[in-house]
């Protein structure tokens, strides 16, 4: 029967970080309720797919060229408006009876003084 530490030692080497951080967790749980080695495999199996699954979107947004909050605020373009001057939807005034949608109005918010 192998040890603990090999267990783990031989996810690392096969790379299956996904099983050995949820190893010491899955195995505690299937001894305090009598789980099936099927059930305890599978369990590990499913962490590895998480696991691995997490990875590949980490990386995807890695490499993603997406544009920074402070790039979109200092641009120079006249068509790129601040995020602090995007417009906001006011409720209809009380006094509007024609119909609710065409009281509505989009108007600048206005810059919060700190």
């Amino acid at each position: 029967m192998m040890e603990r530490s090999e267990i783990l030692s031989a996810m690392s080497e096969l790379k299956l970080y996904g099983m050995k951080t949820a190893y010491d967790e899955i195995i505690s749980t299937a001894v305090k309720r009598q789980h099936e080695p099927q059930r305890v495999v599978g369990d590990l199996l499913t962490a590895e797919i998480t696991e691995k699954q997490a990875r590949s979107i980490r990386y995807q947004i890695t490499i993603a060229k997406l544009p920074l909050a402070k790039d979109v605020d200092t641009s120079s373009s006249p068509t790129h408006r601040s995020t602090k001057s995007w417009c906001a939807i006011s409720p209809p005034a009380s006094s509007c009876r024609i119909s609710a949608m065409s009281c509505w109005s989009a108007e600048p918010v206005p810059e919060r003084l700190t």
